[in-house]
Parts: C-alpha cells; sequence; structure tokens
C-alpha cells in the first residue's frame, strides 16, 4: 500500500500498518510537536509567571510566545484576547460560566444548532436552567443543512446568545456561520463558535468571521492532548469574572478581598500547561508549513473519492450532503444489518480505526432518527489506497456476520 508524503512526519503512523481514520476525534502528533514539548522539559523547564531566575522567564517566555503565535494564527487583535484552557469544552464552559450566567436572565433565549456536539449543548442547558432563560435549536435538513428561513425564524429581539458549531463533527457539513453570526448581532446577541473541527481543515481569521467566542483544542489540530483555545472579544472579557480562581489569575489578595490580573491571565488559574502550549506552537508552525490551500486540496479529493468508492457497496448508506465539498472529510455511515461497534470491531481486527456510536451528539442523531453510526474522518495524510481497504473491509462484514449475500 502506498504512502503519504506526510505519514513519515507521524511517529505512531510511521512504526504501525494502523490505517487511522478516526482524525475528527484526535489527530496524530507529528515529530516536530514531540521534539518541541521535549526541549521544553529538557531544557527550558520551570514554573512560568512565578520566578525571576532564568529558566522562569525562559519558560514563561516560551508559554507568551506560544499565546502570540496562536493570537496570528487565527487573526486575533491581541494576544490578551487568547486564554489557554485544557480544551475546547472547557473554553465553552469558561463562556457560559463566566458570561452567561452574569448576562442571562429569565426570557431571555439561547439559541443553539441541533448539530451541536454536547460540549456546545450541555453548557447552555445549564445557563438556561439555572436563569430561567429558554434554549431553542436550530434544526437542520435530512443532510445537515440549516436553512436560512430556520434561522430567521429563530434568532429574534429575545435572543441573547448563539452558539454554534463552524463543522459538524457527525455530518461534517459547514454551518451557515457567517450569517448566524451577523443574524446574532443584528438583534445584540453574542455569537459564540465551536471551532473544534473547522480549525483542522481550513484557515480560521476571528476578526473577519467577527466571532465575539471561537474555541478549539490543539489535539485535533496535530497538536498535544490538554492543551485548548479560548478567543473572546476583549471587551468581553474585561467585563467577565473568573471562571477558576487561586494561584496566578490574582493581582492582589487580602484575607476579605482579591483583584484579578489583567487579560488573560485572570483565566489561567494554577499552573498553566506551558509544555502543551509550546506543542501547539509547533503543530501550528508544521500545518502552516503544508499550507492550508494544500490540506483542503487533499482532504476534499479524499472525501470525493471515499464517498464514490463506499457509495459502491449497496448495503452502505453515507449520511449528510450529496456534495463531497460538504463533508470536511467525515463519512459517516451505516451498514445495513451491522452494528455500527460490531463495525468498528471488525475494522479493528483489520488494522483499520473508525468511531462507532453517538458521537457526543445525541439530539442531532435522534432527530435524524438513528441511534449510532460509523465515522471515518479523514486527514491529509491519509491515502486512497486507504479509503479502498476500508470499502474492502466493508464488503466482506457482511458475510462475517452470517448474512448469506
Amino acid at each position: 500500500m502506498s504512502k503519504s508524503v506526510y505519514r513519515a512526519d507521524f511517529p505512531l503512523l510511521e512504526s504501525s500498518d494502523v490505517i487511522y481514520m478516526d482524525n475528527a476525534a484526535t489527530s496524530q502528533r507529528p515529530q516536530v510537536v514531540l521534539d518541541a514539548m521535549n526541549e521544553f522539559y529538557k531544557h527550558h523547564n520551570a514554573n512560568p509567571l512565578r520566578g525571576v531566575y532564568k529558566l522562569s522567564v525562559e519558560a514563561t517566555e516560551d508559554y507568551e510566545n506560544a499565546r502570540a503565535k496562536v493570537a496570528k494564527f487565527i487573526g486575533a487583535a491581541g494576544s490578551e484576547e487568547i486564554v489557554f484552557t485544557r480544551n475546547a469544552t472547557e473554553s465553552l464552559n469558561l463562556v457560559a460560566y463566566s458570561y452567561g450566567l452574569n448576562n442571562i436572565k429569565a426570557g431571555d433565549e439561547i439559541v443553539v444548532s441541533i448539530l451541536e456536539h454536547h460540549s456546545n449543548m450541555l453548557p447552555w442547558q445549564m445557563v438556561a436552567k439555572a436563569t430561567g432563560a429558554k434554549l431553542v435549536f436550530l434544526d437542520c435538513e435530512e443532510d445537515g443543512e440549516i436553512t436560512k428561513a430556520e434561522i430567521d425564524s429563530k434568532i429574534n429581539e429575545k435572543t441573547k446568545i448563539v452558539a454554534c458549531t463552524q463543522i459538524s463533527n457527525v455530518l461534517g457539513i459547514p454551518t451557515p456561520i457567517e450569517y448566524i453570526i451577523e443574524k446574532a448581532h443584528s438583534v445584540g446577541a453574542v455569537a459564540v463558535v465551536d471551532g473544534a473541527q473547522s480549525i483542522p481543515h481550513k484557515k480560521i481569521d476571528v476578526r473577519e468571521l467577527n466571532a465575539d467566542f471561537f474555541a478549539f483544542s490543539g489535539h485535533k489540530l496535530c497538536g498535544p492532548m490538554g492543551i485548548g483555545v479560548l478567543y473572546g472579544k476583549k471587551e468581553l472579557l474585561d467585563a467577565m469574572p473568573p471562571f477558576l480562581s487561586g494561584g496566578e489569575m490574582i493581582e492582589y489578595v487580602t484575607r476579605d478581598s482579591a483583584t484579578y490580573a489583567e487579560l488573560p491571565h485572570k483565566f489561567e488559574a494554577g499552573t498553566v500547561n506551558a509544555e502543551g502550549a509550546v506543542g501547539l506552537a509547533a503543530a501550528i508552525d508544521y500545518i502552516e508549513s503544508i499550507g492550508y490551500e494544500k490540506i483542503e486540496s487533499i482532504e476534499r479529493e479524499l472525501s470525493e473519492y471515499a464517498i464514490e468508492v463506499l457509495s459502491k457497496n449497496k448495503y452502505v448508506r453515507i449520511l449528510g450532503s450529496k456534495d463531497p465539498a460538504k463533508h470536511s472529510g467525515i463519512i459517516n455511515f451505516i451498514l445495513e444489518g451491522v452494528h455500527p461497534h460490531d463495525v468498528s470491531t471488525i475494522l479493528d481486527s483489520k488494522g483499520i480505526a473508525v468511531r462507532a456510536g453517538h458521537h457526543c451528539a445525541q439530539p442531532l442523531l435522534q432527530h435524524l432518527k438513528i441511534n449510532s453510526t460509523t465515522r471515518a474522518s479523514l486527514s491529509f495524510y491519509n491515502t486512497k489506497e486507504e479509503i479502498d481497504a476500508l470499502a474492502a473491509a466493508l464488503s466482506d462484514i457482511r458475510k462475517e456476520m452470517g448474512y448469506d449475500e
């Protein structure tokens, strides 16, 4: 089987024969990311922000340089608009707790899409229940499309927050996020964007998008686990109280009160994930060395090929749009008569890693009247030969499960 020219950059892929197709859950890490994290621990390990000695100063510089790199990468106005978190889930919870609970009241409406990962739904359920607000859903068509008519009918003068993914982790379909943000702002609402699935596949400019908040995780972007990003407009972050309290997020403490550190440090309590930030910075360098234009081109071609090949199996039903360009490398399917968990287990025995289940998006699957699916999610380091191997394995599964073809 031929290999992607990029596969050699990834130690796990290069050292095994695994066909890895669970990139929507987490990507693999290139050697340059592992090297950057190792370099930090070997030569700069100290607690950032807390010491005036040389090692601590170097660790602080590494950490803040990573923040500046992220800010430039997504087009933020400045580093103070970049808050490091553990992941996109924590970023979205930070917005829900620090902004939502302090700005939403009974009678207000919070709009989310039915496409949302639980991470961008459960925090808003919590805010609605705690404040007496109403949670309103933007429903989608069978292919995942959210129409302008649906948006116009759900976002109104009662809407105070609109939280929406940019790309669905189940169907791969992009939402009309620009129109959703424009509509939210037209009624004075704040727009929260879950970019966890979009930023691995396309260039993001948060100011061009005009998002008020934008969240993503490093681990889907060839970076390490345990590092996430929350972008927020400075004026909003300034007005928000801290999400967590403790060390480093303070300016001055007495027995009875405290004043908080400047942005973004007031949201980063305790010892920070410096090596994660360094690894994320290295991942950004790696992604930019390839270029989003190249990444999009490869993944579009792979999506087209996967849909073409898998559609030849009459027992495979591919979910979502019939347009391969609206899949973002995500091919979610049902193999007739075989439970997705069995499909995944059998594929694993053949060295193919895919994901099965509800993909942390149960309300969407309920809306589509589906219990669970099998998801193959592709990245730029996958190949057509790997897709052929997936198709060949799927063609045998029904026989292995006892069906007389």
